[in-house]
């Protein structure tokens, strides 16, 4: 798919004086948002070749993708946060700069140690970017063209974490690991000029009264994620003490958090912006959608290798399908969401999915990678249709001093659901394999184990969905 057509088909309404800067504008943003989807999945396919550079364990290069993913879960509302207060221009040139050089140590790190670091601080300017990106847009794009550029950010997201396994593979299997972190600094840096020249300067801010940053929050918000992060991610799909010890902390944090917030003068969150229904219903279907999604891309890999038997070229191949009609779809998804209104097609998202998702739970294997396929894509064009419809539904109406730190819960919503989905769904497949070690195990028990995943997945879609339904269409502040 080309950018620069998905952004001028973004823009073309506007006056023609304003649309070179807005289509200049949307493609940095665009960029941002790829380059931070491209950071999440593009180094996964390079762990073997850098646990044998390092000398190693699987255990201790998978800190290399964990680093990142924390950084950016824990990080991304109070950045968000941030970007409201000082000015979300300079914070975005900041979140670039900073992403550019991480890669490049990342490419250059004599030690794995000094390389876990780097992707550290890769995902903190990556949080920066997601967190302003969607922020930017009120900003940006008439609001009856909210939709399409919401729409234009998927399709980017969509298509980063597309590319990632496939251009990463191409680079360790040629120039080697260290290309992978490399190659994305020249984007980098073409990002951040986009930005710089065509952004909208920050407004004046008053040299006094200034909301203050809530350090105490954001220390505390921090802490709770991380711990629940980990304890989704660590054990190698074993539950044990450790992971039930960080959940306890997590829920400590998130307990001492509320409390944090309800007694500070400036919080990071607003406590009362939760009894705001577009965005409480929001966020919560965003986790259920993001926890479905997950399944897709934990259980699809077993089910077309074992069940189906095709060889890792043809799983690879067929895993494409889902990200390609998700960037595929996004900016007419958006088209649609600014004619019929984001509410209508929020509930028709949520319906494909349900739909894709059943089927996938009584499709028999004898209907082949067609009767996986077709399911799949239903489901996936849901999903692209949900996310630009919610996603406008969330942003659209929010105040411009609260526009960052929603942007940052919206994405924080998604990456929880991956990470639940990953740990929760992956233990569904498991236990309904009735096997130990899904790797061996026979094709009727995948087939078992894909059909109960599934049907779980259609009960949270479904529970998504009655959210919808139920919520009042009504809307105060953030």
């Amino acid at each position: 798919m080309n950018p620069n057509s998905a952004v001028r088909a973004a823009v073309v309404a506007d006056p023609p004086e304003r649309r070179p800067s807005v289509r200049w504008a949307l493609a940095a943003l665009s960029l941002s948002m790829l380059l931070a989807s491209l950071g999440t999945s593009i180094a996964n396919v390079g762990l073997p070749a850098m646990a044998q550079a390092f000398g190693a364990s699987f255990q201790q290069v998978q800190w290399i993708v964990l680093a990142y993913l924390l950084a950016v879960t824990t990080l991304i509302v109070g950045v968000g946060r941030l970007g409201d207060l000082t000015g979300r221009r300079r914070l975005l040139l900041g979140g670039l700069g900073l992403f550019t050089a991480a890669s490049v140590l990342c490419g250059v790190a004599p030690t794995l140690w000094l390389l876990i670091a780097a992707r550290a601080a890769q995902g903190l300017g990556a949080a920066v970017m997601m967190a302003l990106t969607m922020a930017f847009v009120g900003g940006t794009v008439p609001k009856e063209r909210t939709g399409r550029a919401m729409g234009l950010l998927g399709t980017m997201s969509a298509i980063g974490t597309a590319l990632g396994p496939s251009l990463g593979g191409v680079l360790v299997s040629g120039p080697g690991w260290r290309a992978v972190f490399l190659a994305t600094a020249p984007l980098g840096v073409l990002g951040l000029l986009l930005a710089y020249r065509h952004l909208p300067a920050d407004p004046p801010r008053p040299g006094s009264g200034r909301p203050a940053f809530d350090l105490r929050g954001t220390v505390l918000l921090a802490l709770g994620l991380g711990a629940y992060a980990l304890a989704m991610t660590t054990g190698h799909g074993h539950f044990g003490a450790l992971n039930l010890g960080l959940l306890v902390a997590a829920g400590l944090g998130a307990a001492l958090f509320v409390r944090t917030e309800r007694r500070a003068a400036a919080p990071l969150v607003r406590p009362a912006a939760f009894r705001d229904p577009r965005l409480s219903t929001g966020l919560a279907m965003s986790v259920l959608v993001s926890t479905v999604m997950m399944a897709t891309l934990v259980v699809g890999p077993f089910h077309l290798a074992r069940a189906l038997g095709l060889d890792n070229a043809a799983v690879g191949l067929v895993m494409t399908v889902g990200p390609f009609l998700v960037a595929l779809t996004g900016v007419p998804a958006g088209r649609i969401a600014d004619r019929f209104g984001p509410r209508r097609m929020t509930v028709a998202g949520l319906l494909a999915m349900t739909a894709g998702a059943a089927a996938l739970a009584v499709t028999p294997t004898s209907f082949g990678v067609p009767g996986y396929l077709v399911p799949i894509a239903v489901l996936t064009v849901g999903y692209s249709v949900f996310q630009t419809a919610n996603n406008t539904s969330v942003m659209q109406d929010i105040a411009p001093d609260r526009r960052g730190v929603t942007s940052g819960l919206l994405n924080l919503s998604r990456n929880l659901g991956l990470v639940t989905g990953a740990a929760v769904l992956g233990a569904v497949f498991t236990l309904a394999t009735g096997t130990a070690d899904i790797t061996t195990a026979h094709p009727g028990a995948i087939a078992t184990g894909t059909r109960t995943t599934f049907a779980a997945a259609a009960l949270l879609t479904a529970a998504a969905l009655a959210l919808t339904l139920s919520r009042r269409p009504a809307h105060s502040p953030a």
